[in-house]
């Protein structure tokens, strides 16, 4: 976790006690994730996950990302869901922060995908927008590709210390991405960080996904970009266009893409790439000192921006339509 929230004895017992899950057996930190700070939670009643959110996390957006869990699991779709309380409240408070216990999710994720678990993802992404299609709140994607020159305007100095000459190279992709991205595609809820560490599988087939605390409204497509980037690049930075077919077939096969959301595909994964380089870049030096987990490298990102710079429109996804 990025921001640390040490949590007392006390502190917990007086939590649980609006809760019917009985005492607390453990609570342990999980140094995963950038934005909140998670506990493994074990109680008489059995396993949770109890968040704190902080950070990036604005509280009045709680209701709209923890009534999507409670959606999607009323649904069918297998994701953790938020507890309530005796009174029926799921967002509750610890040290002044607003926090929420919510299901454990049995599976593991993995670390390196193969084709196989790339198309179980691409079809558990499809599941996951058509449940969510519905869901009455809305909420606008802060990160979408208006924010990005923005944002990238106060990150240069970091980004010239990383790599001389990039600010004006990333520039030229933010000038080209705000002149072809797209306007017109089939939108709804994404999950806008489906990677694979917030992706579970059992016996190798899909068993849900976690941390939903970027979900927003925005291009479904732009969700299958985000996932491209996410699972389809090896670890030397090559793109797998057989895992790249694969998860799209695999999405393909609950919900087919349109011509255009197909053919749109290249930009939206170079502008995918750009959102979490520019993120990256940014916690690379607002992280902490305290945290348990390091920040994420940017240049990971940066590098597979120069492979949608140089193998511009179908030469990546071409052959996944």
């Amino acid at each position: 976790m990025a921001v640390y929230t040490d949590i007392t004895d006390e502190e917990l017992a007086q939590l649980l006690a609006d809760f019917d899950l009985g005492a607390a057996l453990s609570l342990k930190g999980v140094a995963e994730g950038v934005e909140n700070s998670n506990f493994l939670l074990e109680t008489e009643a059995g396993r949770y996950f109890l968040t704190v959110y902080e950070k990036r996390v604005r509280e009045e957006e709680l209701p709209f990302f923890l009534g999507l869990m409670r959606w999607l699991h009323d649904h069918g779709y297998p994701s953790a869901t938020p507890i309530a309380d005796r009174a029926g409240e799921i967002l509750k408070r610890v040290r002044g922060k607003p926090c929420a216990i919510v299901t454990f999710l049995s599976g593991l994720s993995v670390r390196r995908p193969t084709v196989a678990h790339c198309r179980e993802a691409g079809e558990g992404l499809a599941a996951l927008h058509l449940a969510a299609a519905g869901f009455p709140l809305s909420r606008h994607n802060d990160l979408g590709q208006a924010a990005w020159a923005p944002m990238f305007a106060r990150l240069k100095a970091e980004a010239e210390g990383l790599k001389p000459g990039l600010s004006a190279v990333i520039d030229a992709d933010l000038a080209s991405l705000a002149a072809r991205w797209p306007k017109a595609l089939p939108a709804g809820v994404i999950h806008a960080d489906y990677f694979p560490d917030n992706v579970f599988f059992t016996g190798g087939r899909f068993a849900g996904a976690i941390d939903f605390y970027f979900a927003c409204n925005d291009m479904l497509a732009y969700d299958i970009a985000v996932a491209l980037n996410a699972w389809c690049f090896e670890a030397d930075g090559s793109f797998n266009i057989t895992c790249a077919r694969a998860l799209v077939a695999g999405y393909e096969s609950r919900r087919p893409l349109s011509a255009a959301e197909r053919g749109a595909l290249p930009v939206l994964a170079h502008g995918a790439a750009m959102r979490f380089f520019l993120t990256r870049l940014h916690d690379w030096r607002a992280t902490p000192a305290g945290a348990l987990v390091r920040p994420k490298d940017p240049l990971e990102y940066e590098r597979k921006l120069a492979v949608h710079r140089s193998s511009p429109d179908l030469v990546l996804f071409g052959a996944a339509a």
